[in-house]
């Protein structure tokens, strides 16, 4: 794809259907349990995307038999009952957040010295919190320096306290020993997710108690309704304190991915922007995907909601309002929501998304600065944003900071201001790689 893509608006009120990929998240949670089970597990609609490669490649890198069809959405995994066959690896996952969290702590199930590294940005992403719940479990994790001929750093133990630690990291694996864990919840709910996940696999049980508030409560959520699938139940306090006993995940020969909350997020919001009605096909509002609840503030803006078996049409009447609205269960949809804001009839607060800043980019600093690219007035707070509606919007290349959330957010700007250009919108292949083509059926 071109280094820019100029968006082409949309002229009348939509009526379309639409098919959106696999879940991300689903899909790297599958990988790793598979790979933690005893046998062979076909997931279907999984999505082939950046993130997914770089797991899947880091799984076969480790010796795991992982076949992948991507003209039939497939992914074949062969689990081997928590053995990890490779004593040495060097994983490289890219700019994937979910690898790099759920790959540090599956690893640790091995025997072996294993290095875990990934783009500039990755090495920026902080891992630290989760490096110390490991080492309280016994695990023995060393911070690389970010240079070349990495070395160990020195004062590993202060440089974990601070929580800083990014990729690279060297874990020097002897299995997981089990024991009594304290993590935050504050800064990615991915850290207690790799931990549930793998706490199965211990040699004794395992207890994680969570030292602040849980962001993202729906990611955990679809973490441990996984598991369940998997035949895994995790003994828990609310979202303070988990239990998980020494268990083997249930060989499932077919694993049906749902297609993701995330994505289909862009194509609920596009008729709030444009008028008119969009139907997404293959979802539903029992998805275990904490996203789907961003039809909740569509909802509240003005939008109608109708769902069917299998299904979800989102309608715009005649105008939608601005919103004061709390979105750390969901902040994967904040840049959407702010891409809704200018032409909603009063201002939008959006609360909760200091972690957004931690992303593949600040998502909170990138977003006010292409809003305001854009001619729209907006205030930065430091958890979030204050959009007010936008009369006269100025023409703009839009930078994505080599984040997908930031390219299919603005387009839809695109599809109603006749000035938008998307800078590197290839950056959309890290969970959606065909979304533009998709965005072009909208007409």
């Amino acid at each position: 794809m071109n280094s820019s893509l100029k968006i082409n608006p949309i002229s009348h009120p939509l009526s379309a259907t639409v098919c959106v990929p696999g879940s991300k998240s689903l899909t790297n949670r599958a990988l790793l349990i598979a790979s933690l089970a005893d046998g062979t597990t076909r997931l279907t609609n999984a999505l082939f995307s950046d993130d997914s490669r770089y797991f899947a490649k880091a799984l076969q890198t480790l010796g795991f038999d992982i076949r992948l069809d991507e003209a039939n959405c497939e992914m074949t995994v062969t689990g081997l009952g928590g053995k990890i066959p490779a004593k040495q690896a060097e994983l490289f996952i890219g700019n994937a957040g979910t690898a790099a969290r759920f790959l540090s702590a599956f690893l640790t199930l091995g025997n072996g010295e294993y290095i875990l590294d990934g783009e500039p940005r990755m090495r920026e992403r902080p891992i630290g919190d989760l490096v110390e719940a490991l080492e309280q479990l016994g695990c023995d994790i060393q911070p690389l320096q970010n240079a070349e001929g990495r070395t160990p750093a020195l004062a590993c133990g202060a440089s974990v306290q601070n929580g800083q630690i990014c990729p690279p990291i060297k874990i020097f694996a002897s299995g997981l020993k089990g024991g009594k864990t304290t993590i935050a919840g504050d800064i990615s709910s991915q850290f207690l997710s790799a931990l549930l996940m793998v706490a199965p696999y211990a040699q004794s049980e395992i207890e994680i108690i969570l030292s602040t508030e849980l962001n993202s409560k729906p990611y955990v959520d679809m973490t441990l309704s996984i598991m369940r699938d998997f035949g895994v139940e995790v003994e828990r306090d609310g979202y303070r304190r988990f239990t998980i006993h020494p268990n083997l995940y249930s060989l499932i020969s077919n694993y049906a991915i749902e297609s993701d909350a995330s994505a289909a997020s862009y194509f609920f919001a596009a008729p709030a922007i444009c008028g008119g009605t969009v139907k997404v096909e293959n979802i539903s509002r029992k998805s275990v995907q904490g996203d789907i609840a961003f039809l909740d503030v569509l909802s509240k803006m003005g939008c109608d909601v109708a769902e069917e078996e299998n299904s979800i049409t989102v309608h715009r009447p005649l105008s939608i309002v601005g919103l004061d609205i709390d979105m750390r269960d969901i902040p994967d949809t904040a840049q959407t929501l702010a891409a809704i804001a200018p032409f909603a009839d009063s201002p939008t607060r959006i609360r909760g998304i200091a972690s957004a800043r931690v992303k593949e980019t600040d998502r909170v600093s990138a977003t006010c600065t292409e809003l305001k690219r854009l001619g729209v007035q907006v205030e930065e707070h430091e958890d979030g944003m204050t959009i007010y509606p936008c009369q006269a919007f100025k023409p703009a290349n839009i930078q994505t900071y080599n984040d997908h959330r930031m390219a299919m957010a603005f387009s839809l700007i695109g599809l109603r201001f006749d000035g938008v250009t998307i800078e590197n919108p290839s950056c959309v292949s890290k969970t959606f790689p065909n979304y533009f083509e998709v965005l072009e059926t909208l007409r």
